[in-house]
């Protein structure tokens, strides 16, 4: 049987601007807590999106010298057009299927443990959902329902011409569907 634990919300900057746990009988986390937590995941959810595997094959050479002795010489010959970087974007797919673009870095979007799912939707405005449910929970129902959080958060908060961008979410009718689609009924 799934269970949602809990949904956070982090906007862009990396602060928490809504948490909801949703499971009784969880051990409870001090406000304090809940935000070390929604901080440390920015940071890590950052560095994730910049770790993008790139074949070897596209690589560049090892120079004799590290990068900090070049000259600047030789760093300006590196420089390229913007068409030059989208031909160099392209690259030749495993097997022969022809080029093809680079995959976007998204960071992280799922973290299992034998204890927890965490599902995550980032949004075009850098805002995350995390969505914290049993590890037995099918992936796309978590997915499912944390875009349904997302389609409620539009709607109530993105809709209301009094919320602040970037604040915490103090909107109630936000709270009262949030909890309908999290199944705690409000």
């Amino acid at each position: 049987m799934s269970v949602v634990f809990a949904l956070l919300i982090i906007n862009k900057a990396g602060g928490l601007i809504y948490t909801r746990t949703v499971s009784s009988g969880l051990q409870k986390l001090s406000a304090n807590d809940y935000l070390i937590l929604a901080g440390t995941f920015h940071g890590i959810h950052a560095i994730a999106r910049s770790l993008c595997p790139v074949p070897s094959s596209s690589l560049p050479a090892p120079s004799a010298a590290p990068a900090i002795f070049q000259s600047s010489s030789s760093s300006a010959a590196t420089t390229t057009t913007s068409g030059q970087q989208q031909q160099q974007q392209q690259q030749q797919v495993p097997g022969g299927a022809g080029p093809s673009r680079r995959a976007t870095a998204t960071g992280i979007e799922s973290l299992e443990s034998s204890h927890f799912r965490l599902t995550v939707k980032q949004t075009a405005t850098g805002t995350k959902f995390l969505l914290f449910t049993s590890p037995d929970t099918a992936q796309g129902a978590a997915e499912g329902t944390v875009r349904r959080c997302y389609e409620v958060y539009a709607q109530f908060v993105m809709g209301n011409p009094f919320y602040s961008l970037e604040m915490p979410i103090r909107i109630e009718r936000f709270e009262r569907e949030v909890g309908r689609v999290l199944g705690r009924g409000g």
